[in-house]
């Protein structure tokens, strides 16, 4: 006879096999209900709805490219932004939306002088002039550090940079192209990329999931293993929708990054040249926290720790650790407790020091 406390577990294994299966899914999207307030190319702005900010400090999140910007609103539970809200933040987000050949131009300097500008600053005029918090995940990061670097006009009152790596010698996955570069430069790897205008989504998705071969190889002992725990599926299923959302990089932007981060590790130098001149990360003048995953193979802990080496103008350069991969220091099961928490206090500090 089938034990009575059985039940509720098997009625979870059927339900789990049948929603994977053909049901559409363990859970719906559900994201943090948001107002887009500005657009435009790559430029949408969303502030997110809340009723109880008591922070006039506004924050903007800042999203890498090739990467959807929902990387900060996965589902309830996987939101940093909810939790910002939650929290009492006026919290704001940049979308850019895709991207295709008619981007193939478009370099850092279109974001770190023109987009992130333009959307602190209509963010802090909705705050009566307050100084904005960036905080940008992995390569949003870096362009957050160089708009404070290349901006010191901006209202700027800190970075955050969340697996955001400086030193490109400290990623192991990319020493061979690194090695091979040296004789070869960057052709082998934007010759293609610039005569298609640029990196495609399926290219960079594959990409993505190559990084994380082990977990694609072991997902279906996975599901299996987890057949019985509907919260553990919901985060695969976030993290699978977001790998099939990213978007592709423009050809000059994917050249920049080869060019400069990969092969030149120009940042661990300090410097990164534009159309416009070099940018210096010596000149960021605002408190900066940079955040590093000790399970994060695309910005390991002593790639992102060398921020505090070369931004020597900042009063407050510090670097915090915290467990989980490169997506799971935003969105993983302990970063509510981890990087999240690093966050409040570092944005309590930045405010202390002006108060």
């Amino acid at each position: 006879m089938l034990d009575i406390a059985w039940t509720p577990t098997l009625d979870t294994l059927t339900r789990n096999a049948w929603r994977l299966s053909f049901g559409g899914g363990i859970a719906p999207v559900e994201r943090t209900p948001s107002t887009l307030i500005s657009e435009g190319p790559h430029r949408d702005l969303y502030r997110f709805d809340g009723n109880s900010i008591t922070d006039a400090r506004p924050v903007l999140l800042v999203p890498p490219l090739a990467a959807p910007a929902q990387c900060f609103d996965l589902r309830p539970g996987q939101s940093l932004a909810a939790h910002l809200v939650d929290s009492g933040k006026a919290t704001y987000l940049l979308d850019y939306g895709s991207m295709g050949y008619a981007d193939r131009d478009l370099g850092f300097e279109d974001w770190i002088e023109d987009i992130i500008p333009t959307a602190l600053e209509q963010v802090s005029r909705f705050h009566d002039e307050a100084p904005v918090d960036l905080i940008g995940w992995s390569l949003g990061g870096t362009l957050s550090l160089l708009t404070a670097a290349g901006r010191g006009d901006l209202p700027i009152g800190s970075v955050t940079a969340i697996g955001t790596p400086i030193d490109y010698r400290a990623v192991s996955m990319i020493a061979p192209l690194r090695t091979v570069g040296r004789f070869t430069g960057d052709r082998p790897l934007t010759a293609v990329t610039g005569m298609m205008g640029g990196l495609p989504a399926p290219l960079v998705q594959a990409s993505y999931r190559f990084t994380a071969l082990q977990r694609e190889l072991t997902k279906p002992w996975f599901i299996a293993r987890n057949l019985h725990d509907t919260e553990t599926l919901a985060r695969m299923e976030s993290i699978d929708r977001f790998m099939a959302d990213m978007p592709g990089y423009p050809a000059r932007f994917f050249q920049q990054v080869c060019t400069q981060l990969i092969l030149g590790n120009a940042l661990v130098a300090g410097k990164f040249e534009t159309r416009n001149g070099p940018v210096s990360l010596a000149d960021i003048s605002v408190p900066v926290l940079a955040i590093g995953g000790t399970e994060d193979v695309i910005a390991p802990v002593a790639s992102v720790r060398a921020a505090t080496d070369v931004l020597t103008g900042s009063p407050s350069a510090r670097y915090e650790s915290a467990p989980g991969s490169h997506l799971g220091l935003v969105a993983g099961p302990t970063a509510r407790t981890t990087t999240w928490a690093h966050i409040d206090a570092f944005l309590d500090d930045a405010v202390a020091r002006i108060a």
